[in-house]
């Protein structure tokens, strides 16, 4: 079976570093569909299979990722759009790792964006604004504390939180009780808020995907109240950040599932 060229998803992953006169490609299959192999999926586009940008074969583990990649590229209509696939391109991060990474260095990464997550640094100036920051991060903040069992705290000075070794230690344990994939995920939702303990709150369920980003742009808001607010660019940002979160939380739940666990299980039972 024919493959999708590699040139298109050297497209793919890279326009949004092309000149904006450069036009998208436009749209060269009429339907897409999956394939199951050996417990295992691919993705394809008429009769041809998809590859990774660096030209290895788009296998997934998960049918339902897989259903939702096929879905990404069905969606794609007179031309492709890369900004609205972005469970496509974690798929191929995943399966390309370009930067070589193991899940260890991964974790690494994330815990330390802890150190400069934004629930932790409150307002030293504008007293409206840290008492916004309170009342909406701070129980927050205690539920992940309760959650996980650890000890963080906000600070309002420029050295910004201290963050013990155990507490590290016990989130590194959390991190890599998931998997390769998933972590890829985590590691995209963390960079979209640069926040972990929100995107780890998302994770569990306890906010929202709208609550989170909300949260998240919590100051931005705030500032956006006394100085005016640019209605398509603020809009047209948290639309993207909440599509960003919402493909790197499903990502996570569809490569940690039980269905998923369960399928592994009795394919290699088979």
């Amino acid at each position: 079976m024919e493959s999708v060229s590699r040139n298109v998803w050297a497209w793919y992953m890279h326009e949004a570093c092309l000149p904006y006169h450069i036009a998208s490609p436009k749209r060269f299959y009429r339907k897409t569909g999956i394939l199951r192999g050996d417990g295992k999926f691919e993705i394809t586009l008429d009769q041809r299979k998809l590859k990774s940008p660096k030209g290895s074969p788009f296998v997934i583990e998960s049918e339902p990722l897989a259903l939702a990649v096929a879905a990404e590229w069905d969606a794609q209509k007179g031309k492709i759009q890369q900004s609205s696939m972005h469970l496509s391109g974690l798929c191929s991060t995943a399966i390309d790792n370009p930067n070589k990474l193991t899940k260890s260095d991964l974790v690494q990464h994330i815990i330390g964006c802890l150190d400069t997550d934004t629930v932790l640094y409150q307002s030293s100036e504008a007293d409206e604004l840290y008492e916004q920051q309170i009342q909406e991060w701070d129980p927050v903040l205690k539920w992940f504390c309760k959650r996980y069992g650890v000890k963080l705290e906000a600070a309002r000075d420029i050295s910004g939180p201290i963050i013990d070794q155990e507490t590290k230690n016990v989130l590194t344990k959390h991190l890599l009780s998931y998997n390769f994939w998933a972590i890829h995920g985590f590691s995209f939702g963390v960079e979209a808020l640069k926040s972990v303990i929100l995107t780890l709150c998302c994770v569990e369920r306890y906010i929202s995907i709208e609550k989170a980003v909300l949260l998240s742009r919590l100051e931005e808001e705030f500032q956006s109240g006394y100085w005016g607010r640019v209605e398509w660019a603020h809009d047209l940002n948290q639309q993207e950040t909440q599509a960003r979160l919402a493909a790197a939380v499903l990502f996570i739940h569809l490569n940690s599932s039980s269905t998923f666990v369960q399928s592994k299980k009795r394919f290699a039972t088979t």
